[in-house]
C-alpha cells in the first residue's frame, strides 16, 4: 500500500502521524511511505530519520495527500478538504461530532473516515484515544496553574499553597482517564481537589488509591454548582466515546463562581462540556466570560509534540500496520477498528455523531458488504 504523512498544519500542531519506528515496520512488511519534507520537525524527528527508516521524503502535501492511506493526528482543517477523495482512507482523530463542516466534506467526497478515538476494544477502552488523554489531563492542571497568576488573569492563587495559607481549590469534572490524570497531578502539587462522576466504581477507584488526598462526589447538577462556588481552578474532563459532550456548567453558574476561577474544557474536542466554551489555539488560548478565565484550546497535547508523537504511535502503530496488510478486509476481523469507521463512501456509520447532527447512519459491517 502506498501510505502518506503529510505534515500537520493546524495551529501550533506539531504533532506528527508516525514515528520513524513505525515507517520501518510498513517498508519491512512491503509497504511504500511517502513523508512530507519536514514533517516530523515540530516533533524532533528529522527527515534523515524518516529517510533512514525506509521512507521516501516528498515536497508537497499534494504528494503526501495522494497516498492511498493518509494517517495523521488531528482531523483536516478547511484548508485540506481539497485533498478528500473516494478512493483514500484517512486514519486520524476526527472529532466529527463537533464539527459539522468535516463531517459534511467526508461525505461529499466519499472518503473513508476512520477515527482513532472511536476506536474501542470488546471490554470498552479506546486504545487510541487513551494516550492523548493522559497528556491532556496532566497538562491541564499545569496549563490550569498558569492561568491562575494574576498576570494570566487569574485569582492570583498558587496550587500547593504556603504553610499558614490554603492551597487552590481544584475541582474535577469526570473521573476517566483525562480527570484521574488532572486529579494526579493536582494532588502531586498539592492542591486540594474534588473529583465529581456519575460512576460510583470510579469515584471509589481515586478514593481507595489517594486514601483521603482528595475527595469524591457523585455528580449532579446541585453538586457540580455547589462546588463551583468555591473553585479557583475547573478541569472539564468529560467524555461520551464519539459524540457531543454534554453541557455540566451553564452560562448562568458562571457569576457564582470566584472571580479570576480558571476553567480548562479538555472536553472541548468534543464540544466542551461547558456552555460558554468556544474552541481556542495555542496562539490565543484563552478568553474571559463574567470574569472567568476560559482555556479551551482543542489541541492541547499538541504543546508538548515529543511525548504525544511518540505515545500515541506506541498505540496507533499496530491498526496503521493492520490496516496497510489488509486494507478494509481488517475491519471485518477487528471489532475495535471497524468501531472506528465513521463515514463510507458518502455515508455515516457511527451513530453518535449521526445524532448530533439528526443525520441518518448505517451500520458498517451493512456498508463494507457491498
Amino acid at each position: 500500500m502506498l501510505i502518506g504523512l503529510p505534515k500537520e498544519i493546524k495551529d501550533n500542531e506539531n504533532r506528527v502521524g508516525m514515528t520513524p519506528a513505525t515507517v520501518t515496520a510498513l517498508v519491512q512488511h512491503g509497504h511504500t511511505v511517502l513523508v512530507e519534507t519536514g514533517a516530523g520537525l515540530g516533533s524532533a524527528i528529522s527527515d534523515a530519520e524518516y529517510l533512514t527508516a525506509g521512507a521516501q521524503i516528498v515536497a508537497t502535501a499534494t504528494e503526501a495527500w495522494g497516498a492511498e492511506m493518509v494517517v495523521k493526528v488531528k482531523e483536516p482543517i478547511a484548508a485540506e478538504y481539497g485533498f478528500l477523495r473516494p478512493e483514500l482512507l484517512l486514519f486520524t482523530y476526527l472529532h466529527l461530532a463537533s464539527d459539522r463542516p468535516l463531517t459534511d466534506a467526508l461525505l461529499a467526497s466519499g472518503t473513508t473516515g476512520i477515527a482513532y478515538e472511536t476506536v474501542q476494544t470488546p471490554d470498552g477502552r479506546l486504545p487510541l484515544l487513551l494516550p492523548m488523554s493522559e497528556v491532556a489531563g496532566r497538562m491541564a492542571t499545569q496549563v490550569g496553574a498558569v492561568y491562575l497568576q494574576k498576570s494570566h488573569g487569574g485569582r492570583g492563587v498558587l496550587m500547593g499553597g504556603v504553610p499558614g495559607v490554603a492551597p487552590a481549590n481544584v475541582v474535577v469534572l469526570g473521573a476517566g482517564v483525562v480527570g484521574s490524570n488532572a486529579a494526579r497531578v493536582a494532588v502531586g502539587m498539592g492542591a486540594q481537589v474534588t473529583v465529581l462522576d456519575v460512576s460510583h466504581t470510579r469515584l471509589q477507584y481515586l478514593d481507595d488509591i489517594y486514601r483521603g488526598q482528595l475527595q469524591t462526589r457523585i455528580s449532579n447538577s446541585h453538586t457540580i454548582e455547589a462546588s463551583l462556588q468555591h473553585a479557583d481552578l475547573v478541569i472539564g474532563a468529560v467524555l461520551i466515546p464519539g459524540g457531543r459532550a454534554p453541557w455540566l456548567i451553564m452560562r448562568e453558574m458562571l457569576p457564582k463562581m470566584l472571580p479570576g476561577a480558571v476553567i480548562v474544557d479538555v472536553a472541548v474536542d468534543q464540544g466542551g462540556c461547558v456552555e460558554t466554551t468556544r474552541a481556542t489555539t495555542h496562539s490565543q488560548p484563552t478568553y474571559t466570560i463574567d470574569g472567568v478565565v476560559h482555556y479551551c484550546v482543542a489541541n492541547m497535547p499538541g504543546a508538548v509534540p515529543r511525548t504525544s508523537t511518540f505515545a500515541l504511535s506506541n498505540q496507533t502503530s499496530p491498526y496503521v500496520l493492520r490496516l496497510a496488510n489488509q486494507g478494509l478486509a481488517a475491519l471485518h476481523s477487528d471489532v475495535a477498528l471497524r468501531l472506528g469507521l465513521n463515514t463510507y463512501r458518502g455515508q455515516l456509520t457511527y451513530a453518535a455523531v449521526a445524532n448530533a447532527f439528526n443525520l441518518p447512519s448505517v451500520e458498517a459491517l451493512e456498508v463494507l458488504a457491498h
